[in-house]
This record gives C-alpha cells, sequence and structure tokens, in this order.
C-alpha cells in the first residue's frame, strides 16, 4: 500500500517541477563553487600565509562535520521544514558571498567558510526531497540526475572563475554567489514538496543511531572517503591553483587546470551510472584508484609548467572519479534499508572532517616545509588508503 502511496503522489510532479528543483540545484553548487579555484590565490593575494589559508579552506568541512549526520538522522522528523532549511540554506550562501566582497579580514572571511559549509550541509534536504519526485524503485535514478547536475555545474562554475577574475576583478566571483543565491531562494521557495508517509518513533532515536554506527564496515568506508575528500580540496579545491600560480600560471589560465580535472572526474562517474560494476571487483578499483592517486600526487611537484600540472591532476581526476561513486555503493550496500539515510548521514558528516583537516594540514606544511611536500604528504595519504583497502576489506564477502 506505501508503495502505491509514493507513486501516486509522484506522478503528480510535472516537468516544470522537475525545471525548478533543478535550477534550485544548479543555484545551490554554483553560489559556492563560483569561487572556488581562485579562492586560496585570492587569499594569498591579501596576504594571508600558507597555514591561514589551510584554516580558512578547511573552515568548509566544520559545520559538515556538525551538522550532515543530525540531519540525516532527524531527517523524518524534519519533513514538515525541509523546504525551508533549503531556503535557508541559500540565505547563508548569499550572506557568505556578501561577507567576501565587503571584508578582508581572517575572522570575517573564515565566518564567511564556515557559512557556506552550512549551505553545503543542507544538501542532505535536498536529496530527500528530489528523492520523492520518483517512486521507491527509481530513487536510483534521483541520484544519478543530482550527481550529473552536481558535477556539471561545479566544473562549469570553476572553468569560469578564473577569466571572471581577470576580466573584472577578485570581488566579482563573490557578486555572482550572491546574485545565484538570490536566485536559489526563488527556485527553492518554489520547490514542490511530495509528502511521504514517516515510521520512525521519536523514543527509537537513540537506538537508531547506535545501530547505524554498528553497520558492518561504515566506519571503514567513510574513512576512505574522508582520505578521497582530503585528496580533493588539498589539490583542486586548495593549493593546486596556488602551485599554478607559483609557476606563473595566469588566473584566465586556470580553466585548463580544471578541465583536466574535472572532464576524467565527471567522465569516470557517468562511465559507472552506465555500466554496472560488479561489486566483488570494487576492492580491487579502489585499492588501484589510490594507489594511482598517490603516484601521481608525488609527480606533482616535478611538474614545470601548466601543462604537465594538468597532465598530472587529469590522472588523479580521473581516479578519484571512480573511488566516490564506488564509496557511496558500498555504503548503500552495507545499509539496511531502515538505516540508509541515517548511513548517509554519518558518511556525509564524516567524510566532511578530510574538508576539514585536509587542507588544515596542508596549509601547516606549505608553511614549515614548502608546497611541495604538501603533494607528497597527499600522495601518502592515499597510499596509505590503498594499503587499507587490500588489508581490511580483503576478507569481506
Amino acid at each position: 500500500m506505501e508503495r502505491h502511496i509514493e507513486k501516486d503522489e509522484s506522478s503528480h510532479v510535472l516537468l516544470k517541477d522537475h525545471i525548478n528543483f533543478l535550477a534550485a540545484v544548479f543555484c545551490f553548487w554554483f553560489a559556492v563553487y563560483i569561487y572556488a579555484p581562485v579562492f586560496g590565490v585570492y587569499l594569498q593575494s591579501v596576504g594571508f600565509t600558507y597555514s591561514a589559508i589551510g584554516v580558512i579552506l578547511g573552515a568548509y568541512g566544520i559545520t559538515q562535520i556538525l551538522l550532515r549526520f543530525p540531519l540525516g538522522i532527524l531527517s523524518d522528523f524534519l519533513q514538515n521544514i525541509r523546504k525551508l532549511l533549503l531556503v535557508g540554506g541559500f540565505i547563508m550562501a548569499l550572506i557568505s558571498s556578501l561577507l567576501l566582497v565587503f571584508f578582508e579580514s581572517f575572522t570575517i572571511i573564515l565566518i564567511a567558510r564556515l557559512l557556506a559549509g552550512i549551505t553545503a550541509s543542507m544538501w542532505v534536504m535536498a536529496t530527500v526531497l528530489y528523492s520523492h519526485y520518483f517512486s521507491a524503485d527509481r530513487a536510483s535514478n534521483a541520484m544519478g540526475i543530482m550527481q550529473f547536475v552536481t558535477v556539471a555545474t561545479q566544473f562549469f562554475s570553476m572553468a569560469i572563475s578564473g577569466w571572471l577574475v581577470h576580466a573584472f576583478g577578485w570581488d566579482f566571483p563573490f557578486w555572482i554567489g550572491a546574485a545565484a543565491s538570490i536566485l536559489g531562494i526563488f527556485f527553492a521557495w518554489n520547490i514542490k514538496e511530495v509528502r511521504r508517509r514517516s515510521f520512525t518513533a521519536p523514543a527509537s532515536t537513540v537506538h537508531h543511531i547506535k545501530e547505524t554506527i554498528k553497520i558492518p564496515y561504515l566506519k571503514l568506508l567513510t574513512f576512505l572517503s574522508l582520505i578521497a575528500h582530503a585528496v580533493l580540496f588539498i589539490t583542486i579545491f586548495g593549493f593546486s591553483p596556488i602551485y599554478a600560480a607559483d609557476l606563473r600560471v595566469e588566473e584566465q589560465s586556470f580553466i585548463w587546470l580544471t578541465c583536466a580535472f574535472f572532464i576524467p572526474h565527471a567522465l569516470a562517474s557517468l562511465s559507472l551510472a552506465f555500466y554496472q560494476l560488479n561489486s566483488r571487483y570494487n576492492k580491487v578499483v579502489l585499492a588501484v584508484c589510490f594507489f594511482v592517486t598517490a603516484i601521481f600526487l608525488a609527480a606533482v611537484p616535478f611538474s614545470s609548467s601548466l601543462a604537465s600540472l594538468s597532465s598530472m591532476h587529469a590522472v588523479i581526476g580521473l581516479a578519484l572519479g571512480f573511488v566516490f561513486p564506488i564509496l557511496l555503493s558500498e555504503v548503500v550496500q552495507v545499509s539496511p534499508a531502515a538505516y540508509r539515510m541515517s548511513a548517509m548521514g554519518f558518511f556525509q558528516s564524516f567524510y566532511a572532517i578530510g574538508i576539514f583537516l585536509g587542507p588544515l594540514l596542508a596549509g601547516v606544511i606549505a608553511e614549515k616545509a614548502g608546497l611541495n611536500d604538501v603533494f607528497t604528504f597527499t600522495g601518502a595519504a592515499s597510499l596509505f588508503a590503498a594499503v587499507l583497502v587490500f588489508l581490511l576489506l580483503r576478507q569481506r564477502k
């Protein structure tokens, strides 16, 4: 009966409702990522040290660590305000962008990035709301569409950010982020909500959390994702553009570095949407991808031109493009249906530790030892992840 109700409800969703929702998704990520590739270089131009840059870049992950798991656990209890929470995320993005426009102090910029992290945390609400546009047996289609729009938006916003800075100045991407946030508020406010019955009893919340944490391999998969996200936010979202700037690459040319990383990254993820990889090979693919990532990260300090740096990042982007969806599918496979949303909240919340700690440690290393050692350290972390896959997953059936 429940499944029949879900199909009837989702059948009332029109094409314009999908378009409006996906427009909100576009604005959601565009507002946060439009300045991402040049942000580290911007902070360097303002006069911050590598350590300070690492703290600011890592701050984006702090609020995600604090919010994503509770939001995943409480998703059913928050169903009446999910849309309002998503709208609130856009408001946080608007305030964050305006703070970056008008202030250059460490404290204000740090607050701006913490607010951007709150925005990213509301992604949990967006995924739940959009999954209700589909019947239960088509949930994977909903996530596939969301992932495609997410990657496409991030790639587009990051591809044009360097050119925008070159043409209009450092503040312009922040203004664009503010405008995207305002548009996002409009689209999010007009999202059509599809209600679903919830059978979770509030009294079972503590037990629900305990059972979620006990799910086999969930903590290991989360730790592997933590390392992968640390790599992502240390490199293309952090210190890779700074390394390129040290090679005297101009801001408008950052598009080549961004394209080199994200095109293979997106194609790898897209290939797994069309080709169903046998889960028994997941371990091998993960280990190989982490190992390849380690090798090419260690080779980055030997890059002496934009072409060589971009070629290194193309391979890194390709490898990570396989890692993220495979880890996500593994979480779905190990999680019982009753705990799947909570498991995803746990997974997203704690891999955000990598978004925080990765750039933070990288900033300290860059300050104390130099920029080259940042990539050596990140390569060592990837190698450790590859070893973990071999040692701790080899007994898994």
